[in-house]
């Protein structure tokens, strides 16, 4: 059945908006303590106190919908439920989008109450991983209920050709990024561009609710289907945006191998020194000669693991500590995910799978619960087979807490007890990840710093400068924090930090004894201050497209951005705030 146009077309003003906040709090709305709005704090480094990477990222999926529909658009991020409700009192809005994850059904369905208050007109759509969930439309009052890819169906909804071309907007992978109780830089040159190449992924593993949300096994949808448009975008956002890193938002960017190797050629012929940050599964990591994941600009990648028996089919055959150690040696840094809970695992070889998983010593560790989301094959799995809990909470759901179905060997208590097994081990054993991330990168300056092509060599000198005074003062505050509490992690940065000193010199050294002894004060001034509850929360962001620049909001957070014949003018950042 033909989607019906809105009457207004691209005459209806749009609101485009997240699930309010604050969050990483415990609320009658479903947000939890256990479950921040950051990525890395969340699911990686979450035992590592102030050691951990704090970070933020915008609503990707929201900002690529604004940069392709051509109505007056307004995109609200991270707002509180209060600003929410001031932003529909205060504009007439014909249709309202609102994108969630799962566990913020219980806000959805609060907005969309507030809507049909306010605005009883107003057509409302709900989008994201919510749309996975079974039922949803009698859970929530929403209009629309879109799976999947959101800018075609806008368009058609707008009645615009959902064909035309993809405008890519310029948008920076992270904002308000900390650890060791120092801000990290916001400058263009230190941080990445968002790139995204498609949604979903054809290996489709059965967990997975990207994967499902997108079609599931077999299915993804490419916005750019060569190298030669990714190019393009590249360098517009390189001089533009000022930044010579790219986070690749691709579920397997390397597995499209005829656009990577295109995308190759363009950068040699180019000169173009750039930093690809990827996800990758590791038979397409294997299908590339090391030569070409370099000259390819490879620097980071998010690797599945799994288990060491596991049977799903992008791990190729094992030997993943050997690609791990093969990649790092070449200055690549990996983050590594495995999935504590598997069908296979018991609480007698349960410590067994963590070790296996903490041998890899990867730079960067995600732990994840064996979860059956809704919407994907696995929870149609269980859901069938009648072994879902009845009583859990969507909020709960998220594969950071424990389990929502009766495993074969393992309680759902058990569950959570071991899944904090796994990180505090990875911590135990590897340390912070911010000294694993010091030794790839020396690796990879050692190998790489002179290297014939100057694309090579100029990358890996940018990529490595920070090994100097940033890292060296680190790895100084690290050996002196584990001295008594860890160490063998303590012996471990005081040989990479002398290791950095014989490379670089005195400057290194004086940074070490200096600046090293500030980074101690501040890391236990860090962690005094999460010990004492202290969390963090992104500001809101309000940007407008395609909208009459002097009308202002109350609130005093509008950013106007305009259309113009070059693009989109992207609005600085608010102020970061704490609630």
């Amino acid at each position: 059945m033909a989607l019906e146009k809105h009457p207004k077309g691209t005459e209806a003003r749009i609101l485009l908006t997240s699930a309010f906040g604050p969050y990483a709090q415990n609320d009658e709305y479903g947000s939890r303590a256990l479950n921040p709005m950051e990525l890395y704090h969340n699911q990686v480094t979450r035992v590592q106190g102030p050691f951990s990477l704090r970070m933020f990222h915008r609503s990707w999926g929201l900002m690529m919908i604004q940069s392709n529909i051509d109505a007056p658009c307004t995109l609200l991020d991270f707002p509180s439920l209060d600003r929410f409700t001031q932003e529909i009192r205060e504009h007439d809005y014909d249709i309202a989008g609102i994108s969630s994850i799962i566990p913020n059904v219980e806000k959805v369905r609060k907005m969309c109450e507030l809507v049909r208050e306010h605005r009883p007109s107003c057509t409302i759509v709900v989008g994201g991983h919510l749309a996975n969930l079974p039922g949803v439309e009698k859970r929530i009052d929403a209009d629309h209920i879109v799976r999947g890819e959101g800018i075609s169906w806008f368009r058609s909804f707008l009645g615009q050709d959902p064909a035309e071309r993809i405008e890519h907007p310029e948008i920076f992978s992270g904002f308000g990024g900390r650890t060791m109780g120092v801000n990290l830089s916001s400058k263009p040159e230190h941080t990445a561009a968002v790139l995204i190449p498609s949604v979903g992924c054809p290996l489709g593993c059965n967990f997975c609710s990207t994967s499902a949300m997108f079609g599931g096994k077999g299915k993804f949808v490419n916005f750019y289907n060569t190298g030669e448009e990714l190019f393009r975008i590249m360098s517009r956002m390189e001089e533009r945006m000022g930044t010579r890193s790219f986070f690749v938002m691709d579920e397997n960017f390397l597995l499209h191998k005829k656009r990577a190797l295109e995308l190759l050629k363009l950068m040699q012929a180019g000169g173009k020194s750039w930093s690809l940050y990827v996800f990758s599964s590791a038979n397409a990591l294997r299908s590339y000669a090391i030569e070409e994941l370099v000259g390819l600009g490879i620097s980071w990648v998010w690797m599945g693991l799994e288990g060491e028996d596991s049977t799903y089919a992008k791990l190729n055959g094992g030997r993943t500590h050997e690609l791990v150690r093969t990649l790092q040696s070449h200055g690549i840094r990996i983050l590594g995910s495995s999935i504590i809970g598997l069908e296979n695992h018991t609480p007698e070889n349960i410590d067994a799978v963590i070790d296996h998983a903490v041998r890899h010593d990867t730079d960067f560790h995600q732990f994840m619960l064996y979860t059956p989301v809704p919407g994907t094959p696995l929870y149609e799995k269980h859901r069938n087979e009648g072994t879902l809990l009845e009583d859990f909470h969507e909020a709960d759901t998220h594969g950071q807490y424990r389990f929502n179905y009766r495993h074969p060997a393992i309680s759902a208590g058990q569950s959570e007890e071991f899944l904090l097994r796994a990180f505090q081990r990875d911590y135990e054993v590897n340390g912070p990840s911010t000294m694993r991330i010091a030794r790839t990168l020396l690796q990879g300056w050692q190998r790489y710093r002179n290297h014939p092509d100057s694309r090579i060599r100029s990358r890996f000198r940018r990529e490595g400068s920070i090994l100097t005074y940033g890292f060296s003062s680190a790895l100084f505050a690290m050996e002196k924090y584990f001295r008594t509490s860890n160490p063998s992690v303590a012996r471990k940065a005081a040989s990479l930090r002398r290791e950095i000193n014989r490379e670089f010199g005195l400057k290194s050294r004086a940074a070490s004894s200096i600046a090293g002894r500030i980074v101690l004060q501040l890391i236990r001034r860090e962690e005094t201050r999460l010990d004492s509850g202290w969390t963090y929360q992104p500001p809101t962001f309000v940007e407008r497209t395609n909208w009459n620049p002097e009308k202002r909001t109350a609130g005093g957070d509008i950013r106007t951005k305009r259309r113009d014949g070059l693009g989109l003018d992207i609005p600085q950042p608010a102020e970061a705030t704490n609630q």
